[in-house]
Formats: C-alpha cells, structure tokens, sequence
C-alpha cells in the first residue's frame, strides 16, 4: 500500500503532467488527444474573427469584384486580406501594405494557406505615406490604423490620389474612432457615402473623390 506522502507526490506529477499537455495544446477528444498544430491555431483565429467582425460588410463597403485592383492598408496578418482576396480573384489584385515586413510574411503563410498567395502582392511601406501608385485602384481599405497617422488629412488626400475614377476609400475603425476618422477625410476633401455599424464595435464609413476635384 502506498503511503499518503507518496500518494499526494504521484498525484502532483500526474496533474503537472496534464499542464503540459494543455500548454502544448494538447486536448481530449474522446477518441484519443489531438495536437493542434499552428495551422489549427490560425484557422481558429480567423474563424473567429469572421465572427465577430463580420468582414463580409467590408467587402460590399468596397465595392469590389473579380478583377478589381484593392489596397489592403496595414493589412498585418491578412484577416481581412484573404476575404479580399476571394473577392477580386480570378483575375483581380489586392496590394497588401504595412510598415512591418514581419507580419506581411504571416499573412503570407495565412495566404497560402487558403490558396490564394497569387492574388496578393506584399508591399512595405513607411508609416505616414500611403506608397500606392497614382489612379490605380478601385478601392482603399484602412481597417484599424488610420489612428496611426501622424497627419491623417495629409495621408488621406494624397492616398485619394490613388483611385480611379469612383474609386472608394474606405475606413473601417473602432467606434471611439469614428469622430476623428470622418473629420480627417471631410478635410482631406473626401465625400462621405455611407455609414454603419455592422457589429457594436466598429463602424464602416465610405468615402468617395468629388467629381471635379482630382
């Protein structure tokens, strides 16, 4: 028979043992454990945030379709960059800019993943200039970073630039974001489209060049 000290250091062991298992990702399934492999984790996190962002709201925002050319701004990882990407393929191009070559090689890898490396160049740019071609573009999306420029009235005017003839540019942000983002583009001489709010969080605004004035 055991003795109770020996029985306590078993159970410790046995439980440090599970920690591991769990911080490997080790789970359960009831057929035997699973190791959930980077590929699993990304797959997860864009299930994710498919869910809680709603990107398909984006993508009718931005008007586009199969061959539109599309700017991905501070495109990072690429969660919404593959949503793009499906959108304007076969024979459309999404141009994916962030001033971190670090995170356009995960969205890379995230790309490939989904089949659809070919339909995306990665680009880096500098923090407060755009680095997109002049009339180039149907549509420019800055998910989430317009909040980082410096001089966003400067940034937006020359990114207006950019577009083609009724081109879009849209902005998608947190609610907090919203005042500033929109006082940005009317100053940058952009006319507002449309709003909205798809999810609690964020909003959607849409922004036009005034015939007339490119």
């Amino acid at each position: 028979m055991r003795s109770p000290l020996i029985a306590l250091l078993l159970g410790s062991l046995l439980i440090a043992g599970c920690k591991r298992n769990e911080a490997k990702g080790q789970t359960g399934s009831g057929t035997g454990s699973t190791v959930h492999t980077e590929g699993n984790d990304t797959e997860r996190e864009q299930a994710r945030f498919d869910a809680e962002r709603h990107p398909e709201k984006v993508i009718e925002a931005l008007g586009i379709k199969p061959g539109s050319k599309v700017a991905d701004v501070g495109a990072g990882s690429g969660l919404l960059t593959v949503h793009l990407a499906r959108a304007v393929k076969p024979n459309g191009k999404v141009v994916a800019t962030d001033i971190d070559e670090g995170v356009l090689e995960l969205m890379q890898s995230r790309l490939q993943a989904a089949g659809l490396a070919d339909y995306v160049d990665r680009k880096v740019v500098e923090a407060d200039t755009p680095g997109l071609e002049k009339n180039e573009y149907d549509a420019i999306l800055l998910a989430e970073v317009d909040h980082y420029f410096s001089d966003p009235v400067t940034w937006l005017r020359t990114a207006a630039q950019s577009l083609k003839p009724g081109g879009r540019l849209v902005i998608s942000n947190r609610i907090h974001h919203r005042a500033k983002s929109i006082a940005a583009a009317t100053k940058a001489g952009l006319k507002t489209v449309s709003e909205s709010t798809p999810v609690p969080s964020h909003f959607i605004a849409v922004f036009m060049v005034p015939e007339g004035t490119k």
